[in-house]
């Protein structure tokens, strides 16, 4: 999108709030959440860059998609070369981006032996960082996991209930050892540069609308999920908390579970961790089926509010 467009369309949107970033690149945006991220902040009226391997069902060979705010550019985020320029420039395309959501990574365990899913993520992570360091992008959102504080629950326990941001960080795989690499080396970047905004979203297992359906095959077994706490995310209410997280003021690394206000499950609370985490610590949630992986940090401080619900 041109500036004088992005002028225009903003001037047309008066109940529009002023956006922070205009222009922003989200890395692995062809992928289950990067979707419902790319689509959320395009409607909001940013001009966003799906840097990605691979591009989205329907976009076409140049990039674009059909939707004027959009476009996809091909690289390996393992390549510092390649984030650097990405991140400054494209031939024939935008110069310079304000923010920078960093979801790609191989995404959960087993689909790659261990070391190198660990060093894909670990290494993407460090230059998606130390490119916004060197080209001054201040404003940035990193995609961490609720593995990172001890998930799955299988053997061990949660030292309490509900999980708030305060548990023990504790990774059990390659994977969340990477994700713990992620937001240590965001804790020093921010500690680098006081003016920077690094936003950790520890978001829980992400599902699309018709995955619904099948919640109903755990409803007799609560021990089917119980290694995350029953918890989920719906991917549009992902989107959500990555736009509210932009929008935030704040500066320094912050951290926040990212979760639905609910669980997947309609057993109550009280039955499910009596089953499932007996002599774990249970502070009674206001509601029978809260979510376990509290969202309290997130809705105080950027106003999130999950708006999907799986039931």
């Amino acid at each position: 999108m041109a500036p004088s467009s992005f002028t225009a369309d903003r001037a047309l949107g008066e109940a529009k709030r002023e956006l922070p970033s205009k222009r922003v690149i989200v890395t692995g945006g062809s992928g289950k959440l990067g979707r419902s991220v790319v689509k959320y902040l395009a409607d909001e009226g940013y001009e966003v860059i799906n840097v990605d391997t691979r591009r989205p069902a329907g976009a076409s060979e140049d990039g674009k998609t059909g939707t004027p705010a959009y476009r996809i550019v091909e690289i390996d985020l393992t390549d510092m070369g390649s984030v650097l320029e990405v991140f400054h420039s494209t031939d024939m395309g935008y110069r310079g981006v304000d923010a920078v959501v960093h979801l790609a990574a191989i995404p959960s365990p087993g689909q790659t032996n261990s070391s190198n899913q660990f060093r894909v993520n670990t290494m993407a992570t460090y230059n998606v960082l130390e490119a916004c360091r060197k080209l001054g992008i201040k404003n940035v959102v990193l995609a961490s996991s609720e593995t990172l504080i001890g998930i799955p629950f299988d053997p061990h326990m949660p030292e309490y209930l509900p999980i708030t941001e305060e548990n023990e960080r504790r990774p059990e795989s390659a994977y969340s050892l990477s994700k713990l690499m992620g937001e240590t080396m965001a804790e020093q970047y921010t500690r680098w540069d006081p003016e920077l905004k690094i936003m950790s979203m520890r978001f829980s297992n992400v599902m699309l609308p018709e995955e619904y359906a099948g919640f109903e095959n755990w409803q007799s077994d609560p021990k089917a999920r119980y290694w995350n706490c029953w918890g989920y995310i719906d991917a549009r209410d992902g989107a959500q908390a990555v736009h509210l997280a932009l929008q935030s003021d704040k500066k320094g690394h912050h951290q926040y579970l990212v979760a639905n206000s609910n669980t997947c499950m309609r057993t109550p609370n009280e039955e499910l961790v009596k089953a499932c985490f007996p002599g774990v610590k249970y502070n009674a949630t206001s509601g029978p089926n809260d979510s376990l992986l509290s969202i309290e940090k997130a809705k105080r401080e950027l106003g999130y509010k999950p708006k999907y619900d799986w039931k």
